[in-house]
């Protein structure tokens, strides 16, 4: 596997663990690195936290989302690399008919390690915002 293959399958891995509910999975992506959103700063068993704080599970375990990730542009520099994509969040949750819930753009850095490509840092920002009541917790 090339290494734009490797570094596409890590971006599409944080949006699979995310909408299965695996939010420990989506801490260990961030073991090495850090996830900047409009939250504050993570890192590691912190992301799983957050997550686990912020996001609504339902019954089937998981949040009834789908992450999209497109437009990726990947720029790599030897053992690093640079990366930033779109993301669009679907959900069809109990009592709500499918419907797009936010989109946004990721700006990444990542690092080849012995155990091969992680994330450095990963900036979310949320550009559009639908209704993520069946989503999100309320803070408190």
């Amino acid at each position: 596997m090339d290494d734009y293959q490797a570094l596409e399958n890590l971006l599409f891995s944080y949006a699979a663990l995310v909408d299965a509910g695996d939010f420990e999975g989506v801490g260990a992506l961030f073991a090495e690195g850090a996830f900047v959103g409009s939250g504050g700063t993570f890192r590691g068993a912190e992301v799983a936290r957050m997550l686990r704080d912020s996001v609504i599970v339902y019954e089937d375990g998981t949040p009834r989302t789908k992450h999209v990730t497109t437009n990726v542009a990947l720029e790599l520099d030897g053992d690093t690399a640079s990366g930033r994509a779109y993301f669009t969040v679907l959900q069809a949750a109990p009592g709500l008919p499918l419907q797009t819930i936010a989109a946004g753009r990721y700006a990444d850095r990542f690092t080849r390690t012995a155990h091969g490509w992680r994330f450095t840092e990963r900036r979310a920002t949320v550009d559009l915002v639908g209704d993520v009541g069946h989503h999100l917790r309320p803070r408190s």
